[in-house]
């Protein structure tokens, strides 16, 4: 396994990680008569039956190395990638609309970032600020139309944030966690681990299924359950299974200061998806945010420099 950097392929299965990513802030929005815990549970579900699918004939050689300290690590790990953080997103997304998540969201690259220089042989924080500033100015913008266009503060707005917020702490937790742990497994294929996080999330994710259905007193015809399975099939096999194992490689190829950043591709996707969605261009000030992202990841690449 080649635990070596590699900056230009690393950006790239990041970029490839963010689009898939993006899905999940629009998926929300197709399934709104659904709760976030009930879209949690489905996705999760699915995650974890094609990683036990997929790990049938790979499990001889894993479980020569699987302690229990490495099973406690993956279940902390999915509790704060995937039930914890898909749970609060998806219920942000639903009560504070997908510009408000992704602003929030869009947080991750700075506090990535800024709690990634202070790792061994990490590029010095004062040489970072002015991709954080442009890091700053992009979320920014990408949260201005949702302010200045609300008619002022309603407690599902507040919620929503509180949720976002949420789902921030807990996926900055898990990112630096989870780079920590494939760099001290370099035997073990990013792959492989991703399969790991599913099979463990998909365990946790049968006890949702008992208060996702126990909260929702909503009736739901055929055709909606099957449009929340093709929802949730389609959030696991491409976020989950694809977007994670791409994730998981870069985390390998790049250091953490520049894995930060790499988030900020999840934000410009889900701002692309939801123009597609609302059928529109962008506005003034998301052609401003999305140019910074640019400058932002180019700026961090700058400072990476040997």
């Amino acid at each position: 396994m080649d635990g070596k950097t590699n900056i230009p392929l690393g950006i790239a299965f990041g970029i490839v990680a963010g689009a898939l990513w993006g899905t999940v802030f629009v998926a929300p929005q197709l399934a709104r008569d659904f709760t976030g815990l009930q879209l949690a549970a489905g996705r999760y579900l699915v995650y974890g039956a094609i990683s036990a699918l997929l790990l049938m004939p790979r499990w001889p050689s894993l479980r020569g190395w699987l302690e229990p300290r490495h099973w406690r690590a993956l279940i902390g790990l999915s509790l704060l990638a995937n039930i914890i953080y898909y749970v609060a997103l998806a219920t942000a997304v639903q009560w504070g609309g997908v510009a408000m998540a992704s602003l929030v969201i869009g947080f991750l690259p700075v506090a990535v970032t800024v709690v990634g220089s202070r790792a061994v042989g990490a590029v010095p924080l004062r040489r970072l600020l002015p991709s954080l500033g442009f890091s700053a100015i992009a979320i920014v913008c990408i949260g201005w139309q949702a302010f200045t266009g609300s008619a002022g503060f309603e407690w599902r707005r507040v919620a929503g944030f509180a949720f976002a917020v949420t789902a921030l702490v807990s996926w900055t937790i898990y990112a630096l966690r989870n780079a920590r742990w494939l760099h001290a497994l370099p035997h073990v294929s990013a792959h492989d681990w991703n399969l790991l996080t599913g099979l463990v999330t998909g365990a946790l994710s049968l006890l949702l299924v008992p208060a996702a259905l126990y909260f929702d007193n909503a009736t739901h015809s055929c055709g909606a359950w099957l449009r929340f399975a093709a929802i949730s099939a389609g959030m696991a096999i491409f976020a989950s299974i694809l977007g994670n194992g791409f994730w998981n490689r870069m985390s390998r190829l790049l250091p953490l200061t520049l894995v930060g950043q790499m988030i900020l591709f999840e934000t410009l996707f889900a701002l692309l998806y939801g123009f597609i969605w609302e059928a529109r261009l962008p506005v003034a000030t998301e052609w401003i945010a999305m140019a910074c992202v640019g400058l932002s990841v180019l700026s961090c690449l700058h400072a990476h420099r040997r």
